[in-house]
């Protein structure tokens, strides 16, 4: 038995609000069941809604899949919520995963402001598909992937699709240091505890004046 915490809308997965109802029911297509629906909407939320880690952190609404719609943009956690949002929408339950991670795909200015390349609360959504949690990763779209020569992650609705270690050159991308556990909405008070611990410029709205696209000022490894 699934809880309605996992069908139901939450203040950073508004799955009733009717954009992102709407935006459920062109993005699943024509597919005829939950883990069709499922992958169409992980290739929707990962390709139609760009990386983008520069926003107003500090407030509430960075974190929200209704304004990542809006916006056409969003980093890891906005893009997380709509996945799961959209799920809810059309009746598949779904939460959210965190987890600390070693990001070696960042901009310089992304890394001063997180004091390092160690980013916390990173998140993916969890689906529950034929009987079983499934984690989907949606944050890097394929332009951004294409650009820093990673292999973008699929997702099949069957088996977890979280990121890749190395990239297609055999350089480290990404190592995953502190799993948060499981949540049915954003727990926006706890990730900005943390923030302020760990790295308070990401709090700095000045740390983005400025800044151009992600994509554009990616630093590309070595």
């Amino acid at each position: 038995m699934i809880a309605d915490q996992y069908l139901n809308p939450g203040r950073g997965i508004e799955s009733d609000a009717p954009e992102i109802v709407a935006f459920a029911r062109q993005a699943a297509g024509p597919a005829t069941d939950d883990i069709g629906r499922a992958v169409s909407l992980y290739e929707a939320v990962r390709d139609r809604i760009a990386y983008d880690p520069y926003d107003r952190l500090g407030h509430a609404e960075s974190c929200s899949a209704k304004r990542a719609l809006a916006r056409g943009r969003g980093f890891c956690i906005p893009k997380a919520a709509l996945l799961v949002a959209c799920a809810r929408a059309l009746g598949i339950p779904g939460r959210l995963g965190f987890a600390d991670v070693r990001n070696h795909l960042a901009s310089r200015r992304l890394l001063e402001a997180n004091d390092g390349d160690v980013f916390r609360w990173h998140a993916y959504a969890e689906l529950h598909l034929d009987g079983k949690w499934v984690k989907a990763t949606p944050a890097f779209d394929l332009a951004l992937c294409e650009r820093a020569e990673i292999q973008p992650l699929r997702f099949d609705g069957r088996d977890d699709s979280v990121f890749h270690p190395y990239d297609q050159r055999n350089r480290k991308h990404m190592e995953y240091v502190l799993d948060r556990g499981q949540y049915a909405d954003v727990p926006f008070d706890a990730i900005v505890a943390t923030w302020r611990t760990h790295s308070p410029r990401m709090l700095d709205e000045s740390y983005y004046a400025g800044a151009k696209a992600f994509i554009d000022e990616l630093q590309p490894q070595a």
